[in-house]
């Protein structure tokens, strides 16, 4: 394969300031736009592509849905053993006996290839790569057809890669992360941190992330070296988020930190009334966190002050990591907020901003008397 065959990637760019007069509103205070039972349990985690939703459900299906108006537009037979990855106008699933792709317009599928190796790790879609990991093995493929790049014998990934321009960025469970080729799979460089690394964020010229010897890394792109290096009071819960100016992570001591993305000076944390189990989430000027019980808790990104609540049924947990996409439909992005219960199943609910108080048109007060005005 010539290098001009192969799928392109580009360098990460910084979130864009907010320009014009209209500022996207965080989904606080809230006001629903659905509430759909699907009426069977997940069989793995959804995956989304903005404003839509594919969700692995019992029987050995996937149902796509449009998550402004919450209608169903396909359902197919596929049974799914990881969240599929999404990308291209493609849904990739990997189960048992290969790797699919169907085409997201229908379910229809475009291309399969076998598998005899279980993947650990979801697939990973970027830039027109798909990037698979097995115990033992990193494998890319050319999302587009299925074709093979190249593979290598790397043991112990222990989150999902990260892509960014022409490389790949792997955690491994050694203590090291690993940078890669993306085109060639060959090493850049390796560095051992002091515990196992987790989920990483790659951006412009820095990668982010938490290690299970409870601190938070910034590295330098270009050889891996240590930038700085934040004390936390626990395990790092999967990715980091960023704005232009600051990073956003939770950990397992319940509390959500913001720190300066250049040097890692805390900005502000605040504590969390449960265990996060899900990355945190931007959703216009506010971070929103969850965990598998509890409410969905906001927080604004400038300072941390509380930016709103989203009360979840004690009968129900929350079974997905958290979503937001824009639409016309609403004046700031939609929350999609995933629970499920023992008895029903799952349930997707959309929440965005809401005018509160609404606007009333005012009645005359008691007791005045109209006066007539004469003509001049």
């Amino acid at each position: 394969m010539t290098s001009a065959q192969l799928p392109t990637s580009s360098r990460t760019e910084k979130p864009p300031r907010p320009s014009g007069k209209i500022v996207p509103l965080s989904p606080f205070p809230s006001r629903t736009h659905f509430t759909l039972a699907l009426n069977n349990q997940l069989n793995a985690r959804p995956a989304y592509d903005g404003g839509l939703g594919y969700f692995p459900i019992d029987g050995d299906r996937i149902a796509a849905y449009d998550l402004t108006s919450g209608m169903q537009r396909w359902i197919v037979s596929a049974k799914p053993r990881w969240a599929p990855a999404v990308g291209g106008d493609l849904l990739f699933i990997d189960q048992e006996g290969g790797l699919s792709a169907m085409r997201t317009s229908d379910g229809s599928i475009a291309w399969t290839i076998p598998m005899t190796e279980a993947l650990v790790i979801s697939p990973v879609w970027d830039h027109g790569w798909l990037v698979l990991v097995t115990a033992m093995d990193v494998l890319t493929l050319r999302a587009a057809d299925g074709t093979m790049v190249w593979r290598q014998s790397i043991a112990g990934t222990r989150a999902a890669p990260a892509i960014d321009a022409d490389r790949l960025y792997l955690s491994l469970a050694d203590g090291r992360v690993l940078a890669l080729r993306l085109d060639t799979g060959a090493e850049i460089w390796s560095r051992k941190l002091g515990g196992p690394p987790n989920e990483i964020l790659a951006l412009d010229d820095r990668l982010f992330l938490g290690s299970n010897d409870n601190y938070f890394y910034g590295l330098k792109a270009d050889d891996g070296t240590v930038d700085w290096r934040v004390r936390t009071g626990a395990d790092v819960v999967s990715k980091p988020i960023a704005d232009r100016d600051r990073l956003y992570f939770v950990s397992l001591d319940n509390v959500i930190r913001a720190v300066n993305r250049r040097n890692g000076v805390q900005q502000w944390k605040k504590p969390l009334p449960f265990r996060p189990a899900w990355p945190p989430l931007a959703a216009a000027d506010a971070v929103v966190v969850a965990g598998i019980s509890g409410s969905v808790q906001a927080f604004f990104m400038k300072d941390g002050a509380p930016a709103g609540e989203l009360p979840v049924d004690a009968a129900s947990e929350i079974a997905a990591p958290l979503h937001a996409f824009t639409s016309t439909a609403a004046l700031g992005p939609i929350l999609i907020v995933v629970t499920r219960s023992i008895a029903g199943g799952a349930t997707i609910g959309a929440v965005s901003h809401t005018i509160d108080p609404p606007i009333v048109a005012l009645a005359p007060l008691p007791g005045l008397i109209p006066v007539a005005v004469p003509k001049p």
